[in-house]
């Protein structure tokens, strides 16, 4: 292909906070101590959804896969990154990028269609309790979850596959933590409006439009709960929503933020730690929001804990 005759690129040269020295020993402990946090929170989330019977139900399953995917997507880029902190050369492979681009990219798409899924899950057992068991059967919310999984990937492939048929020239300073797809892009030399305009228009599909239905079933949710008489009942019906309507306001609002800011030179800096914070605090923060004041991960973990003693005393 012409393009791999005019690439000299082996590596790219992530700055991340390197004008910053003195900051980066902060964030390298800052940032291994939350991704240990990830590590082990989200995969108590994933242990206890598989030991413990009573969370083999379509809202621990689809809980489960998010856990996944939060570890799949850390694991992209947190490593190599606390490495370039305390490193003087910030370099990242070329294939090393194209890996950590493409996994970045097809985690946080299938987030977007994930998070609209358990808000399906939460209408239905809201809106349609009785129904609830048929509508959300294991065959539905199984197929509702790999797909999730086939869109993210199939989006990341095609926006991967988009990027790496530039033209590169020899620039591979990419002023960011990571290798995200529109820093790499701009280090083409050739016209990217065509690949701008694409991930535009799939921005909206895949992020706007599972927001959408997400916004849809909290008004069906919420007219549900205003109906219910009792003051217990309407906080008993809201408690099993409301983890996920903060993981959603936590993460759609990080992403709404970051790209609706305007962007000045002023605000790089300001603009990598916020993505920082979508990238590393929100997959910190999902399993404590989903275990805190979380009667049934509480009561597995007893159980679990109470059957693995037992064990050990036989």
């Amino acid at each position: 292909m012409e393009w791999m005759n005019k690439t000299v690129l082996t590596e790219f040269i992530l700055l991340g906070l390197s004008k910053y020295p003195k900051l980066e020993i902060f964030f390298f402990v800052l940032c291994m101590t939350i991704y240990i946090v990830i590590l082990f929170g989200n995969s108590v989330i994933i242990i206890l959804s598989i030991l413990d019977s009573h969370l083999h139900t379509p809202m621990y399953f689809l809980l489960s896969n998010l856990s996944f995917l939060d570890i799949c997507y850390t694991s992209s880029f947190v490593p190599k990154m606390l490495v370039n902190f305390l490193s003087t050369r910030k370099l990242l492979s070329f294939s090393g990028c194209v890996a950590q681009m493409s996994v970045s990219f097809a985690m946080g798409t299938t987030e977007c269609v994930l998070l609209a899924v358990m808000a399906y899950d939460r209408y239905v057992a809201i809106c349609n309790p009785l129904r609830y068991p048929i509508v959300m059967n294991r065959t539905v919310y199984v197929n509702l979850a790999a797909l999730s999984w086939l869109i993210g990937v199939l989006n990341s492939l095609f926006h991967t596959i988009l990027t790496m048929q530039l033209p590169f020239c020899g620039k591979n300073v990419i002023d960011h933590f990571t290798c995200e797809i529109l820093a790499v892009m701009h280090l083409a030399c050739a016209d990217i409006s065509l690949n701008e305009l694409i991930i535009l228009l799939t921005t909206i599909i895949f992020i706007l439009t599972p927001l959408l239905l997400i916004v849809i079933s909290y008004v069906f949710i919420l007219s549900t709960i205003l109906k219910i008489r009792s003051a217990e009942g309407r906080s008993k019906a809201f408690s099993t929503c409301s983890a996920h309507l903060t993981v959603v306001i936590i993460f759609y609002g990080t992403i709404l933020f970051m790209y609706m800011k305007p962007r000045s030179k002023a605000s790089l800096t300001t603009d990598k730690l916020i993505a920082l914070f979508y990238g590393i605090f929100t997959p910190m923060l999902n399993p404590i929001i989903y275990s805190l004041r979380n009667k049934d991960v509480n009561a597995a973990v007893k159980r679990v804990l109470s059957r693995n003693l037992s064990i050990g005393k036989l």
